[in-house]
């Protein structure tokens, strides 16, 4: 609803809704780019661009298990000769044509010529002997880490039902977490790989590969068995998995009573500040929300708190915002916007209400709001009965529904950050912002205030209500740029809050007046994420996974959740597979009990976040991560 000056009809432009034209609708793709599309990943997990070339044996065989092979080393050194100097990606999509994947099937049928006692088992020693004594050989230490595995190892015995399980989901979460970052980075998506483009206009035909000479020479007039035999598969899968450890937390109902958040004696005395703000949850499952600066005068004891902020609430319908976690991080800055130093975050708890208090020297800060993901989801059952939003009256006058009118209230009550019953140009472009991606200039909010209700230069709460039933008078009642607004600050067709937890930030100093101001409005990423790792790596529990120093795996308990980082101190990114499987009356931000996660070298990585379903109930976190090859 961007603001333009001009006549009446001009205060609201339409919202753009995404349309497609017949040069860009998309078609399902076909076989042959999903085969594109899955090298490609397999490609990337390995190497930072499709245009760079496979160099080694290890390389190959790397890129090969990343793709769901299981290559042997007499596979390797069939695409691997002595006179082979370097392979390009169109080569690793010929071999991946001819080694297919290795089949659930056929892995079980590997390891079940050694289960005696046809239970699903093989025990450690038989296991041991069979893997190092005969034929292409692993190492001790590689044996080990499959013995050490804690999902599939129990009593000396290898539980070879649960290792093809683990592994196959291994492979599907290794290449879905691959697909996605493909999709969520523009700048991959841009590149060409090989001689195939991403994306086809209409449907051209596949544009011929250029293999290297080697390949042709090897592939020529050829077809390769894309078998192998049992033995192979079983090494190489098994290869896989390289280390793992585990972690396992009992959390009682009433787990965070020990360090409930208390309030500072005479706090009625102190001065005040508020200031509010929204999370809001994007397609794709990213969180965004409002970022602020706050100044402290002189050194001060200093309450910090943010809970979710109480709307109405409609018999009968949920507030489900209202279960949503919410945090607050404090970093100082140092110099400048580019040098934040954390100090601290809210993780006392009463209730809804989290918080923290100390003493705040003299300077600025910056206030970076948290949730988990774990209880803003996106919404998984559609809304079948669309509500409605407008109304003619017997004379034909439109006018706003008593429910839209409700919901439109709460609206304003969100995006008045500080809550004095006004929208100011600032507070309004923020909405503005969030629903249009416009914002409203100096010159077309003059001509908003000389035609809608306004009270010191900012827009009054029946402004508002006037401004939105302008639009629906612009569009002669069709509430589609109305149902854009509402899907935007994240309401459902019953005009449920169900994709969005507005906040309430609440600022208390003992000896200064503490400003707080809202300055962005971003991803719960990048300053947050490398606050969150910061904390966890000074606060929580580390265990370093077994064999591999640099990689270590950091756990912290708050009561309240459970968050953890993986850090990777090498110098080569790495995988880790990690299994929830085996946890109570939990939930995490991922949505997933098995999943896959990529850690860039010398980086540290939120992994997940994890919550108990019910607080009302024992909530046991139990989670293996496994080093992957």
């Amino acid at each position: 609803m961007a603001i333009s000056p001009g006549s009446d009809a001009s205060f609201s432009s339409q919202k753009s809704t995404p349309s497609e034209s017949p040069q860009t609708k998309k078609f399902p793709r076909t076989e042959e780019e999903i085969f594109y599309m899955n090298c490609r990943a397999a490609y990337l997990t390995v190497f930072k661009s499709s245009l760079e070339n496979i160099v080694s044996k290890d390389q190959l065989y790397l890129a090969l298990q990343h793709a769901g092979r299981n290559p042997s080393q007499k596979t390797i050194n069939k695409y691997w000769t002595p006179q082979t100097a370097k392979l390009n990606f169109d080569d690793f999509c010929i071999i991946l044509r001819k080694e297919k994947p290795t089949s659930k099937v056929e892995l079980l049928k590997s390891f079940k010529q050694l289960d005696i006692n046809d239970d699903g088992c093989i025990l450690h020693a038989d296991l041991y002997k069979f893997l190092t004594k005969r034929g292409e050989k692993m190492t001790r230490e590689e044996v080990n880490a499959i013995i050490n595995l804690v999902d599939v190892n129990a009593d000396g015995k290898f539980d070879y039902i649960k290792f093809c399980k683990l592994y196959m989901t291994t492979n599907e979460q290794c290449l879905k977490t691959t697909l996605e970052k493909l999709e969520v980075d523009s700048k991959l998506r841009r590149h060409q790989f090989g001689n195939h483009i991403e994306g086809f206009s209409e449907r051209d035909p596949s544009p011929v590969r250029k293999p290297s000479p080697s390949i042709i020479r090897k592939t020529d007039q050829k077809t390769f068995s894309n078998k192998g035999d049992s033995r192979s598969s079983l090494l190489s899968a098994t290869r896989k998995f390289k280390a793992s450890l585990s972690f396992t937390i009992t959390m009682g109902v009433n787990s965070n009573q020990n360090s409930k958040l208390k309030e500072p004696n005479l706090i009625k005395d102190w001065q005040c500040m508020q200031s509010k703000g929204c999370f809001f949850l994007e397609e794709d499952g990213e969180i965004v929300s409002h970022q602020y600066r706050m100044q402290i005068a002189q050194r001060s004891m200093v309450y910090l708190t943010i809970k979710p902020l109480n709307l109405s609430q409609v018999e009968g319908k949920p507030s489900p915002w209202l279960s949503v976690d919410t945090a607050l991080y404090i970093l100082k800055e140092n110099e400048s916007q580019a040098n934040l130093q954390l100090v601290c975050f809210t993780e006392l708890r009463n209730r809804e209400v989290f918080g923290w208090t100390g003493e705040l020297g003299p300077g600025i800060y910056w206030l970076i709001p948290s949730t988990t993901g774990c209880r803003l989801r996106k919404e998984i059952k559609p809304v079948t009965d669309e509500a409605q939003l407008v109304y003619r009256d017997e004379t034909g006058e439109l006018f706003l529904t008593k429910e839209f009118r409700s919901t439109l209230s709460d609206i304003f009550e969100v995006i008045d950050l500080d809550g004095n019953g006004l929208l100011s140009l600032e507070e309004y472009n923020f909405f503005e912002l969030r629903t249009s991606g416009e914002k409203c200039d100096e010159e077309a909010w003059a001509v908003c205030r000389e035609n809608f209700d306004t009270k010191k230069n900012e827009l009054t709460r029946q402004g508002f209500m006037d401004l939105n039933l302008m639009e629906a008078n612009d569009r002669e009642g069709d509430p589609c740029d109305l149902w854009v607004t509402l899907h935007s600050m994240g309401y459902n067709k019953a005009l449920e809050l169900t994709e969005a937890c507005p906040f309430v930030i609440d600022i208390y100093a003992e000896k200064c007046k503490p400003k707080i101001k809202a300055v962005h409005m971003e991803a719960c990423s990048g300053q947050l994420e490398k606050a969150i790792c910061k904390s966890v790596l000074s606060k929580g529990d580390a265990k370093v996974m077994d064999g591999y120093e640099n990689i270590i795996v950091h756990t912290y308990n708050c009561d309240t959740w459970i968050t953890s980082v993986v850090e990777n101190k090498s110098d080569e990114k790495v995988i880790i597979h990690i299994n929830n499987e085996l946890s109570k009356n939990c939930i995490n931000n991922r949505g997933l009990n098995i999943f896959a996660v990529e850690v860039a070298p010398n980086s540290t990585m939120v992994c997940q976040h994890v919550m108990p379903l019910n607080e009302q109930q024992e909530w046991i976190y139990y989670c293996t991560y496994s080093l992957i090859s």
